[in-house]
């Protein structure tokens, strides 16, 4: 299991199209893959509570990877983090 934070750095924060690509990603992965603020995570592959989390920019939130790939899962959910979801700035 890995348990660690990713940084919400684009302008629109995650907002519908943000979740979307991230939707596109987490359900590639057999891993169970959380997210959230402090205690309180949801399902990284539910996009009605990934557009509940209401995740602004410069929020960090944090991210709990378990399964038999988490290590890919991991790499490609916190690249799409650094990416600014491919949003023009």
């Amino acid at each position: 299991m890995i348990d660690t934070t990713v940084d919400v750095i684009n302008k629109l924060g995650l907002h519908a199209r943000a979740s979307g690509k991230l939707i596109e990603v987490t359900t590639k992965f057999n891993s169970n893959i959380q997210i959230g603020k402090g205690e309180k995570l949801i399902d990284a592959k539910n996009i009605m509570a990934l557009l509940m989390l209401g995740a602004g920019k410069g929020t960090t939130l944090r991210l709990v990877v378990d399964g038999p790939d988490e290590e890919q899962a991991l790499s490609e959910v916190q690249a799409l983090f650094a990416a600014k979801f491919y949003e023009a700035d």
